[in-house]
Formats: structure tokens, C-alpha cells, sequence
């Protein structure tokens, strides 16, 4: 049996996905394989080197630096997100990530970017994160109309958010039989066509697909959760949500909401802790 771990990314919602690591961590509680995009990809690695704790203060204790979000950053980077502050300095110089344990930990790393050219979906392994160079996490959080598209080698990305939020169906192609999907809407959610569609394919009309691709999002993103609940009711996952929408949106930094937002996932993921173990421990049918 092969067990995988699904982060759905949301920018500071993504702090209720850092108290549901936080409590996989204090339970010893480990994946074969685990695929994140945006900010499930960054909590991710902080889960994978194993740094309880790390995740939540690097989303609550430097969100009112003025490099982290916001005027700064759209003057010096054009992005709403300082990708270079949270990717660089934070892990490098201001609370150190432990890039050797995350090197270390055998578990599959997949982090999801969208190819700007294309808007397809691309999935880079551990392989293209070498030494302590985070550019593909930098590439999976750089969001359309907030943030230029990265480069990494000879092409630009952008989240990967736009072409794949939740990648259940990768996981599962790529050999998982169960899954614990942690995603930072709440049940019952359904997605809505992108807003400022105008305001969009303006600013993107250097790269058609990626509108594109955001025309057609609520389709793919309604899909995957049908797949989610789906492999749910057959026994095949653990879906852990919020059950009321979080008090923050994407870029929210009220350091009260994001304190509630984390505590909510400590609670949702010690709720179903007997599920989870049960998931894990079942033998592969």
C-alpha cells in the first residue's frame, strides 16, 4: 500500500493546513508520498524536515514584516507575496529550515506549478528542489495578477493552483492507495467562475493559456472535490476541511483570524485521528 498526502494551497488559509501537520507531526504520522501546491507545497517542506512548529511561525510571526506581504513587495517584485523573503531569508537567515532532514526524509515530494505558455499543469519532484534553492515552491505561490511568473531553468511559471488545486488525481496515478487530503475550503464548498475576468485577461495577455486556464478553473476544482468525497465514502481517504468557511482570505493577516484558522485544523485533524489510522493501517486490498 501506498500512502499520499494532498495540500491544497489558499496563501494564508493555508495556515488551517499547518495545524493539521502540526498534529500529523506530534503523532509520528508519515507519508510515502506527499504533493502540495502554493502554500501547501511551502507547509509541506516544513512537515517533511519535520520542524514542528516552523509553519506556524513563519505564517504568524513574520506576516507583519513589510517584506512578507503587501506595498514592499509590489514595489520590489511586483507581487503581492515577498516570494524572495518567505523562499530565502526566512529559511536561510531568520528561522532556519533543516534542509538536510528534508533532503533526508524518503518520502516523494511533488510540488505543482502551472507552465505559463501552456496553463498545463507541471509536477516537479524532490529532485528539482537541490541544495537550498526553493524556486519551484517560489513558482507554485506566484499568483496570477499578484505575481510575475517564475523562472526555473528555461520556462516561466506560475501557481499551480491555476491548472491543478487539489491533485488527487495525480496522487493516485502516480501509485497511492490512500489518502489524507487536507483542503482549506469548507465542506459543501463549490467554486464560482473567476471574478475580474476583464481585469485578468488584460493583465495576462502575455499569456493567453493562463487566463485560460483560470476561465476553466471552478470546472477542474468542482471535479476534484467530487473526487475527494468520492474516495471518502469507498474508504480510500480521509478528507479533512474546515466546517465553516475561515475567518481569512488569501491574503489576510489578522494575526487573531490566522490564530483561529490554525487552531482549527489542530482540532479537525485530532477529530479524525482515529479515521486516519485506520486508513493507514489497512491492509492494501
Amino acid at each position: 500500500m501506498k500512502t499520499g498526502l494532498v495540500l491544497e494551497g489558499g496563501g494564508m488559509r493555508g495556515i488551517y493546513t499547518v495545524g493539521v501537520l502540526d498534529v500529523l507531526l506530534d503523532e509520528a504520522i508519515g507519508f510515502d508520498y506527499v504533493i502540495g501546491v502554493s502554500a501547501g507545497a511551502g507547509n509541506a517542506a516544513s512537515f517533511l524536515s519535520g520542524q514542528r512548529g516552523r509553519g506556524y511561525r513563519v505564517n504568524t510571526g513574520y506576516v507583519h514584516d513589510k517584506r512578507y506581504i503587501g506595498l514592499d513587495p509590489i514595489l520590489h517584485q511586483k507581487s503581492m507575496f515577498g516570494l524572495d523573503f518567505i523562499y530565502d531569508t526566512i529559511p536561510q537567515e531568520l528561522d532556519p529550515f533543516d534542509y538536510d532532514a528534508f533532503h533526508a526524509n524518503a518520502s516523494e515530494f511533488i510540488t505543482v506549478v502551472t507552465d505559463a505558455e501552456s496553463g498545463e499543469a507541471v509536477y516537479f519532484d524532490k529532485s528539482n528542489i537541490v541544495g537550498k534553492d526553493f524556486t519551484i515552491l517560489k513558482a507554485s505561490a506566484s499568483i496570477p495578477m499578484f505575481s510575475p511568473p517564475v523562472q526555473y531553468k528555461d520556462k516561466l511559471y506560475f501557481d499551480g493552483g491555476v491548472a491543478d488545486s487539489i491533485p488527487v488525481e495525480r496522487a493516485l496515478a502516480d501509485g497511492c492507495d490512500r489518502l489524507v487530503i487536507v483542503l482549506t475550503r469548507k465542506r459543501g464548498y463549490v467554486k464560482q467562475p473567476e471574478r475580474l475576468r476583464l481585469a485578468y485577461t488584460r493583465n495576462l495577455k502575455a499569456y493567453p493559456h493562463i487566463a485560460a486556464a483560470l476561465d476553466r478553473r471552478h470546472i477542474g476544482y468542482n471535479a476534484s472535490l467530487e473526487r475527494c468525497y468520492e474516495l471518502e465514502k469507498e474508504g480510500k481517504a480521509v478528507v479533512i476541511a474546515p466546517e465553516y468557511a475561515l475567518p481569512v482570505d488569501k491574503f489576510g493577516t489578522d494575526s487573531e483570524k490566522l490564530e483561529r484558522c490554525y487552531m482549527e485544523g489542530v482540532r479537525d485533524c485530532r477529530h479524525v485521528l482515529p479515521e486516519i489510522d485506520a486508513l493507514l493501517s489497512a491492509d492494501e486490498k
